[in-house]
């Protein structure tokens, strides 16, 4: 990404801060009318969900100018969300295979 790019992303990202709540809302429904297969994976209150991707969002939209450091981080949330709904997955797939 160019500079100019960078910033363009930061101002309109810092648009979105004050009704980042909103935005993750309009987020998770357009995720689940276009994957409704994924909406398992989420269980109970979406609040924290919700809370999370913004937070996620905003670190990695103002590390873009220091990718370096930003993106073991971003890895790292990715990662453990995978695996989150990896478990979850199983649960979803093997639900009888409880003892």
């Amino acid at each position: 990404m160019t500079p100019h790019q960078i910033d363009l992303v930061q101002s309109s990202f810092a648009k979105v801060t004050p009704i980042a709540d909103t935005a993750a809302v309009i987020f998770y429904e357009r995720l689940f009318e276009i994957a409704p297969e994924v909406r398992p994976l989420f269980h109970g209150d979406m609040t924290e969900q919700r809370r999370k991707l913004m937070t996620t969002l905003g670190i990695v939209v103002n590390g873009l100018k220091n990718l370096d450091a930003v993106l073991p981080a971003a890895r790292a949330l990715a990662v453990n969300s995978s695996m989150s709904a990896t478990a979850s997955r199983r649960r979803i797939i093997r639900p009888s295979a409880r003892p």
